[in-house]
């Protein structure tokens, strides 16, 4: 898992007893959920959850050792992290506990409807949302004034899914967001890469009941209002409209309207109108693929352009569709187009 401090190697959680958790005793994994201890009692670094774990009950923590208990054991050695001193120290993190982990069960609100708690415990609790898709302050931690309204991680940036007045999610009804997670797809976008692993391996195992919860929850959080972007030059626009159509509106249409459930829509999606135009710099450098899941078995993939098309050339195009058809994004540079190819090669 990389962060902005090092690399932390996660651990084998399988019951293998030397190499995983297989000596771990209930009371002990409700700890390390709970409050960030390991079994010997060291710090563990809040890359693993805790900090909303800590909300989970305790029936629901044994209900997630009880099913790991189930799984198959595997021998596998854990590497060690790659932090620098003294974030490789592990009492560091008692500070951090202190200024910013507030530990704690899940406390319904008693003015709001049980599916709004149900989905309030599971998107800021066992889901942890906010872990891809808030801002951190410099420490790591969550900055709770731009809760849920996008964040930045190993070169992606997870957009707004706050679906109130404002929010990224303000266009999707609250059926559509149970369909993206179930399927992976809607009529406004296909989950790709992380969000991608995220719906095959969790939100398509989830029941419709929890997953209209989600919904309800996001559809009653609003967000700020988004300042007025400036427009592209008029000679960036030429350029991106014309990159566009030979390259891109084949499969996105030429008013940006896409094809429902297949080929994402431009016009109006949360990613290009994210200040932070870096998803859509990736995705134009290297491509995507949205998740193949049960409901939709067929791979879709969209090709990498980078070989093809200068920095200067994905800035305009990019540009082009943030501009474009009521979206408000702000121009892309090439030297933002330079840097997201530079870091992606550095990782390559």
């Amino acid at each position: 898992m990389e962060t902005p401090f090092g690399t932390i190697h996660t651990p084998n959680i399988t019951f293998d007893e030397r190499t995983g958790i297989g000596r771990w005793s209930k009371d002990e994994f409700y700890r390390a959920l709970h409050h960030g201890r390991s079994r010997d009692g060291s710090r563990l670094y809040p890359a693993f959850p805790y900090p909303h774990f800590t909300k989970m009950p305790r029936e629901d923590v044994d209900a997630v050792y009880d099913y790991l208990a189930s799984r198959p054991r595997v021998s596998k050695e854990r590497k060690e992290h790659e932090l620098p001193f003294p974030l490789s120290w592990r009492r560091m993190v008692g500070f951090w506990n202190m200024m910013f982990f507030e530990p704690g069960e899940f406390r319904a609100d008693p003015a709001r409807s049980p599916e709004w708690n149900r989905g309030a415990y599971l998107v800021e609790g066992p889901g942890h949302c906010t872990g891809c898709h808030t801002e951190r302050n410099l420490a790591g931690a969550d900055n709770k004034d731009r809760h849920l309204m996008g964040g930045r991680l190993e070169n992606w940036a997870a957009p707004n899914i706050r679906g109130g007045r404002n929010g990224g999610l303000e266009d999707w009804s609250a059926a559509e967001i149970v369909t993206f997670l179930k399927t992976g797809r809607n009529t406004h976008t296909g989950a790709l890469t992380r969000m991608g692993e995220v719906v095959n391996v969790s939100t398509e195992e989830m029941t419709e009941a929890d997953l209209g919860a989600i919904a309800t929850y996001l559809k009653s959080l609003d967000s700020e209002a988004r300042a007025p972007s400036s427009r592209p030059s008029e000679a960036v626009l030429k350029a991106g409209r014309a990159i566009y159509f030979d390259n891109c509106s084949a499969c996105h249409v030429s008013t940006g309207v896409g094809v429902p459930h297949v080929f994402a829509r431009l016009a109006g999606s949360n990613k290009l109108n994210d200040p932070d135009p870096t998803t859509v710099i990736r995705i134009i450098l290297e491509g995507a693929r949205a998740v193949p899941t049960q409901a939709r078995p067929s791979p879709l993939s969209m090709p990498a352009f980078g070989w093809k098309l200068t920095d200067d050339q994905i800035a305009s195009v990019a540009s082009y569709v943030r501009a474009s058809w009521g979206n408000n994004g702000a121009p892309v540079t090439a030297a933002q187009v330079e840097d997201v190819r530079s870091a992606l090669t550095a990782r390559r």
